[in-house]
């Protein structure tokens, strides 16, 4: 290649500029240079994908759906990491209180993350809509509209509706399952005082996304060497804990119908 893929990334956190400072030496060692292009929300990263602006794009799942929705459904998820693979969203309530089962919320107040966290509000309001409650009717809620356009992946408004929870201002709050077993390993919630009331259904997270003239030679350089990723090398395992997974695996689509579900019923887009 005569000059680097480029590759979008969006900054929720400063470690996010050490992980692609590892992921690009590796890809540079392995004679496929890349750079990354930063940006500070998803929406305008997506848009330089769609106008040529970078080559590649490491979407969140919101905007995965973006890309498809401005591309008219022409771009390709190529990569994702395992973890982003079969997640779930946990409905949690305090175990000293009444809630039981999912319609016990009917006429209580729940806490969400950002408005455009696909984890901690998109996917669970589907889903108690889905049960029958309909939102601002059957239940009031409360988002944590943290550091909107990075589609909850800082966390901040997923930890702030629990910590609502945890001062009594509403009956539950929607999270995560990985972020629900590292806080309960790390004494963020009490095992013992919260209890998982109900779980979405599966879906996916995070994909490489390109679009419909990506080259395929390209493509499968670009795969060849992100999937000789080991975390057997230790620095490559540190860059992997920081990002969260154990391997790469092949993009896929289908874990994604869960939130296009979402967007479509909560008219997200519009």
């Amino acid at each position: 290649m005569e000059k680097p893929l480029l590759i979008g990334a969006v900054l929720y956190d400063p470690k996010v500029s050490i992980i692609w400072e590892i992921i690009a030496d590796f890809f540079n060692e392995n004679n496929f240079p890349v750079d990354v292009v930063f940006y500070t929300n998803y929406e305008i990263m997506v848009e330089a994908l769609i106008g040529g602006h970078i080559d590649m794009a490491w979407n969140s799942p919101l905007a995965w759906l973006y890309s498809q929705h401005l591309s008219g459904n022409t771009c390709k998820a190529i990569a994702m990491r395992d973890t982003d693979q079969d997640s779930i969203s946990y409905i949690v309530v305090r175990k000293d209180d009444s809630i039981n089962k999912l319609s016990d919320l009917n006429g209580e107040a729940i806490a969400l993350g950002a408005n455009d966290s696909p984890q901690a509000t998109l996917i669970p309001l589907q889903y108690l809509i889905k049960h029958g409650l309909q939102p601002g009717k059957d239940f009031t809620y409360k988002k944590f509209n943290l550091l909107e356009g990075k589609h909850g992946d800082h966390i901040g408004g997923e930890l702030e509706a629990f910590k609502s929870l945890e001062k009594g201002e509403v009956k539950a709050s929607a999270m995560l399952d990985l972020n629900w077993q590292t806080w309960t390993n790390d004494g963020t919630i009490s095992p013992d005082k919260y209890m998982i009331l109900s779980k979405t259904e599966v879906f996916d997270h995070c994909v490489f996304t390109i679009g419909k003239d990506f080259n395929a030679e390209v493509e499968k350089q670009f795969l060849d060497v992100l999937f000789s990723m080991s975390y057997e090398n230790p620095e490559h395992r540190k860059m992997m804990d920081m990002e969260g997974l154990k391997a790469w695996k092949e993009g896929r689509t289908t874990g994604f119908n869960p939130l296009k579900e979402a967007v479509k019923v909560l008219n997200y887009f519009k």
